[in-house]
């Protein structure tokens, strides 16, 4: 390995080295709000259990209505306990990596529709072109040829019939009948 491959070779891992540390600063700084959002969540919940009880207290909520109530609110504070715990952030960071990896083949399905729209519509507006390019070419071929039957229609007329090479079916008769 020569010194400059050696060189490349750091170069290239105190890149990836940067990189790393700010990925790690990123999953870092959302484990903490994971964290702060678990705690807020069991702490609504726990909120809602005691409005529960005390609306049952006071005669708002009976008894199933309000062991429903205390049952959903339980939920939402467990539910907020899990995302404090680091398995709780963990599946958090899942959830996160999942929907930027969505996020990702839905931006890179965009990229490829986009491209092939632009390719199609190079390729449609080179067709016309094309075909444009074409009919001109055609056409001009159509006019030399009417101009040239008409330079030979008037040049025929000139030339009497006895001095053209080329005679046409019933000329000859005309020819003997003095007929030109």
């Amino acid at each position: 390995m020569s010194f400059r491959e050696i060189a490349v070779t750091i170069r290239a891992v105190n890149h990836a080295s940067a990189e790393f540390s700010r990925i790690q600063t990123d999953a870092e700084a959302l484990a903490t709000r994971v964290k702060n959002l678990g705690a807020a969540i069991a702490g609504i919940g726990a909120a809602g259990t005691a409005v529960g009880y005390i609306a049952n207290q006071f005669g708002l909520l009976n008894d199933a209505q309000a062991r429903v109530f205390n049952s959903a609110t339980m939920v939402v504070s467990v539910m907020g306990m899990f995302m404090r715990t680091s398995a709780g952030v963990a599946v958090a960071q899942k959830v996160y990596s999942a929907a930027t990896a969505a996020a990702a083949v839905v931006q890179n399905s965009l990229n490829i529709s986009f491209a092939t729209f632009l390719a199609l519509t190079g390729v449609g507006v080179a067709v016309i072109v094309a075909a444009a390019a074409a009919m001109y070419s055609f056409a001009n071929s159509m006019n030399n040829a009417t101009s040239s039957v008409q330079n030979f229609n008037t040049a025929a007329v000139d030339i009497p019939t006895r001095a053209r090479s080329v005679t046409r079916a019933g000329e000859e008769e005309l020819y003997r009948r003095g007929v030109e």
